[in-house]
């Protein structure tokens, strides 16, 4: 197969850990000046957690299915 056995797996490994890192770290730490004016001061903090916690399910699902062949 094109790029491997298991090129699915791998995908949504690097997609689910930044779906997790991406949206953690806009919670910890928003940017610190805004780059237009309708832009948001800082992240919505519920929405950013829940779709950390997705990619988390995700990213964790994708490495057990690595492991386990």
């Amino acid at each position: 197969m094109f790029l491997g056995e298991d090129l699915l797996a791998w995908l949504v490994l690097a997609l689910g850990g930044a779906l997790f890192a991406g949206n953690l770290i806009a919670v910890i730490k928003p940017p610190e000046r805004r780059s237009e004016e309708g832009d948001l001061e800082r992240a919505p903090v519920a929405r950013s957690l829940f779709m950390a916690a997705v990619g988390l399910v995700a990213a964790l699902w994708a490495l057990g299915s690595l492991l386990t062949g």
